[in-house]
């Protein structure tokens, strides 16, 4: 028999370059468990996992010299290949969620307390996010998106436009979102919006616990 859960589980998502690490730090900081989707996908990859081995069989060799998937050259195979990148997550997402649920059930029967995030950029498109508690949704306006995109990895205006409409709009993601987080204006207001959720999160997890 599963252990009660005594932490809340929140999903915490966005869009690219809206800012999510900057949230997930601040949750680290304020003493928040944190499981990162990306992590875990770097770890179902890894040389010797069951995935990369299919991900070989399907995509050809997309390794390093050492064994390291090659996630540049994967990239461009599947980016402008929605067949592609489909195929990709199939291959990905259980391997991920099966990590996920192992740690969330580690955490469980050690009887951990207080908030536990699930770091993960795709968790509404996944549909994932209803298997959460809470969903806070880490927000910016599409042109600080794009601006903050070029800024960060170097691309053009009609590449950063490109690779963010890959994605589901963040302004229909925050639909979904019991706390969105906006993270348009600087650090500072942003920290002190994620300390504001992360307050109302607990006071949510106290008044289960008395019921």
């Amino acid at each position: 028999m599963t252990a009660p859960r005594k932490f809340l589980l929140v999903g915490l998502t966005g869009g690219i370059a809206t800012g999510k690490s900057t949230v997930a730090e601040t949750l680290r900081s304020l003493g928040a468990e944190v499981i990162d989707a990306d992590q875990l996908a770097r770890d179902v990859v890894a040389p010797g996992e069951p995935a990369l081995a299919e991900i070989v069989r399907e995509f050809g060799d997309v390794r390093n010299a050492d064994g390291t998937l090659d996630r540049k050259k994967l990239g461009a195979i599947v980016f402008n290949d929605t067949a592609r990148r489909k195929r990709l997550e199939a291959i990905t997402h259980p391997a991920i969620r099966d990590r996920f649920l192992a740690r969330v059930t580690e955490l469980a029967a050690r009887g951990h307390e207080g908030l536990v995030f699930f770091d993960a950029p795709v968790m509404i498109e996944s549909g994932n996010y209803r298997n959460m508690d809470r969903l806070v949704v880490v927000f910016t306006d599409a042109a600080t998106q794009q601006a903050r995109l070029m800024a960060r990895d170097g691309m053009a205006a009609a590449e950063a436009t490109a690779r963010i409409a890959t994605q589901m709009p963040v302004v229909d993601k925050a639909k979904l979102a019991d706390y969105v987080i906006d993270n348009t204006g600087d650090r500072a207001a942003t920290v002190a919006r994620t300390r504001e959720v992360f307050e109302a999160l607990l006071a949510e997890l106290r008044a289960r616990d008395q019921r």
